[in-house]
């Protein structure tokens, strides 16, 4: 067996791409990213960055995970500033429109992370699933925050309530 010698800057270089290479939706994770069970300790908190539609998982000051998101229609409806994950759902209602949830028809999709927007208790703004996939990227929502469905089920699974979640306009 021949073994071939790859210049070590190419390695890193390899290696560097893998970090931060994005496939569409969701940034491939290195080999030498945070194992999952350490998302389940202190130093985890989100940030969502409007501007650019992403949602980072940050476990220890560092980002980890990487998510395209939608956020809303106008730059007001999203709210901005620090809030907390303080209610997890599966398969939420749709309220407005009487959906159940788990039907197509349903625009909040699988998973419903609440957050504590002062006044609604962690049910009026959220971060969660959606039935329109194209949308994810865009401006396009009544002010929650969406992601794909099987984003959200990972996060839904890896992130617990009292996570804090910053919102950012850019």
């Amino acid at each position: 067996m021949k073994l071939i010698k790859v210049p070590v800057i190419v390695t890193i270089c390899l290696f560097l791409c893998i970090q931060v290479f994005t496939i569409r939706n969701v940034t491939v994770a290195a080999p030498s990213a945070m194992p999952l069970e350490a998302l389940q300790e202190e130093g985890v908190y989100i940030e969502i960055n409007k501007r650019s539609n992403t949602l980072i998982v940050y476990v220890n000051g560092r980002a980890h995970y990487y998510f395209s998101v939608a956020t809303g229609r106008r730059k007001e409806l999203t709210p901005v500033g620090e809030f907390h994950i303080v209610t997890k759902i599966v398969k939420p209602y749709y309220v407005r429109k009487q959906i159940a949830g788990g039907h197509p028809k349903n625009p909040l999709g699988s998973r419903w992370l609440g957050i504590s927007v002062p006044g609604t208790g962690g049910y009026t703004y959220g971060i969660h699933g959606t039935n329109r996939p194209y949308s994810i990227g865009s401006y396009a929502s009544s002010g929650c925050v969406r992601m794909h469905n099987r984003d959200i089920e990972w996060l839904y699974r890896h992130i617990p309530l009292g996570t804090k979640v910053i919102i950012k306009e850019k």
